[in-house]
């Protein structure tokens, strides 16, 4: 098994897919893994339209083909119409794992009232985490900064690679029958 964590990182947006502006997601989650990750990872970029069995089929192929430990959705989490990225995600989904929506609802509600309206879910397919995110920049930040302590951790009970931080961005917490030396 190779030591390299990969990330699938999909932009969910009908009008940043048909190219009516610049994607943000994509952009903002490189950054953050870039500034956040000391051990090895590699991306795997998707920017797709908000349509229910596209989003599906893409965390499928990502999860059981592409190899994905991790995937993370930006967009799509809202109460309108057109959001679906949560129902695609429990559709794929072998266990559901509620803690993290919890967390993250409760790190925005820390920025803007409107965070009880986000129906973001995280959920577990084979051996890859699944999480949706928001979908501006800022609020993908400070909802990474706010949940992925954990993520760690958890990759290494579903079976991927040791994930490392680095410690003066955000400290990975793991219990001590988990720490690998340093």
């Amino acid at each position: 098994m190779s030591n390299t964590l990969k990330i699938g990182l999909v932009s969910i947006s009908d009008r940043a897919s048909n190219g009516v502006y610049q994607d943000a997601g994509i952009p903002a989650l490189q950054d953050w893994f870039t500034h956040t990750l000391s051990s090895p990872w590699q991306a795997v970029t998707r920017l797709i339209p908000d349509e229910q069995t596209d989003i599906e089929a893409n965390l499928i192929e990502m999860a059981d083909y592409e190899g994905c430990h991790l995937i993370l959705t930006t967009g799509g989490t809202g109460p309108a119409p057109r959001d679906v990225t949560p129902e695609a995600t429990l559709a794929v989904a072998h266990k559901v794992m509620p803690g993290f929506g919890e967390q993250m609802r409760a790190v925005s509600l820390k920025y803007v009232p409107t965070a009880i309206l986000s129906r973001q879910v995280a959920v577990i397919r084979g051996g890859c985490l699944i999480i949706n995110l928001p979908g501006q920049p800022k609020a993908i930040k400070e909802t990474l900064d706010g949940i992925f302590a954990a993520v760690p951790y958890c990759v290494d009970l579903i079976g991927g690679p040791y994930i490392k931080t680095n410690p003066d961005v955000l400290v990975a917490f793991r219990p001590k029958s988990a720490q690998r030396p340093a």
